[in-house]
Order: structure tokens, then sequence, then C-alpha cells
């Protein structure tokens, strides 16, 4: 049988009990045979400026998954220069695992919708699967607006996509919010994570 092997592209920034529990989830329902966290350095679509720096956010994400069999992290993008393109990152994995490996990429619904926007987003589509997972609020997305980038088979694909997942309505933006009021985060990252951020003085003021 083929190597199934799942890629969860983010910036975690920080990562959270959200995303591990998607992720989890998804590992579980496709019987991936390894599912690969990979924090991006550089994504086209956020200002660089606003992220915290790529080695504290791949420490986390590897804190994060440190026990968690069947996990893994990549630093493929935080040591590639330029933008974090997800092409790039599907080619190189393509080029590691072979032409019969089934390369799946794991993205929110709420990403969807701005597919359209990714760059050489209809041969990404027809490189690797991509799995979508609902998140709260998003659970039925407009695609109309992939027709600009993608051809309808492309899109009925992706609208077929849909997996089952936790609906966990946790955001890295309330939790950098809450670290920088001075409010707890437990429970919402995993406690390693959490340490780290005290640790590491992350998302405070005067940071």
């Amino acid at each position: 049988m083929a190597t199934r092997v799942g890629l969860y592209g983010g910036t975690f920034d920080p990562i959270h009990v959200g995303h591990l529990l998607v992720a989890r989830a998804v590992r579980e329902r496709l019987e991936l045979d390894r599912l690969i966290l990979i924090p991006s350095a550089h994504p086209p679509h956020k200002p660089v400026g606003r992220l915290t720096e790529a080695a504290h956010r791949l420490a986390m994400t590897k804190a994060a998954v440190d026990a968690e069999q069947g996990f893994e992290v990549s630093d493929c993008e935080t040591k590639r220069s330029g933008p974090s393109y997800t092409i790039d990152t599907v080619a190189e994995y393509r080029r590691q695992l072979g032409g019969d490996a089934e390369i799946v990429w794991l993205i929110g619904s709420d990403t969807l919708q701005e597919l359209a926007g990714w760059y050489r987003v209809a041969e990404l589509v027809d490189a690797c699967r991509f799995v979508v997972a609902p998140r709260p609020g998003c659970e039925s997305p407009d695609l109309t607006s992939l027709g600009v980038a993608l051809n309808p088979e492309q899109i009925d694909r992706l609208r077929g996509s849909f997996v089952g997942a936790p609906r966990i309505d946790v955001s890295a933006t309330e939790i950098r919010r809450r670290v920088a009021s001075g409010l707890s985060v437990r429970w919402m990252v995993p406690e390693p994570v959490r340490r780290y951020i005290v640790d590491h003085h992350l998302y405070t003021a005067d940071r």
C-alpha cells in the first residue's frame, strides 16, 4: 500500500489545542501514516513583521507534539528563503516520498474560500489531495471566488473534500490577546507550549 502523508501548514503563532485536535482527527479518519506540521516562515498573505520569529513558532510546534506518536514537525519552510509557497513544499515532499505516495494537504474551511489567491493554486490542487476541516462559523464557505483560478472539476473536488473534525472555537489571535492582557491560556494551548510562552516572554506588551 502506498504511503499516505498529511501535511498541515500554518503560522502556528502559537499552535493551540484546536490545531492539534483537528490534526489528530484527520490522521485517524484518513489513516495517515504520518502527519507533519509545517510552520510557515513567510506566508504570502500575512505581514511578516507581525509574526513571532519563526524559530519560536517552530520550537512551540515541536513542543506541542513531542510525545504524540505519528506526528512530526518540519522546518522545510522556516529554513527556505523567500515566500512560503505551498506548491514548493508539496514539490519538496513529492521528491522525498516518490510518485506513489499520497500527499494530503490539510486546511480549515475559512482558508478554503481564500484559495483563489494562492500561488499556482491550479497546479497545487492537482499536485496533492486537499482535505478541509470545518471551522466554527464557516461550515459552508462560499466557493464562488474560486472560479477565477480553478476549473469546475477542481472546485467540485474541493467541495467534496470536507472531513469530520472537532470544531474548536480557539484562535491564536485570542491567545495572544489574553497573554498580552495577563490572562491565563491554560487548556487553550498544550502545557509545554504555555511554559514556552512564559519562559520566552512571548506576546507580552513589553516584547
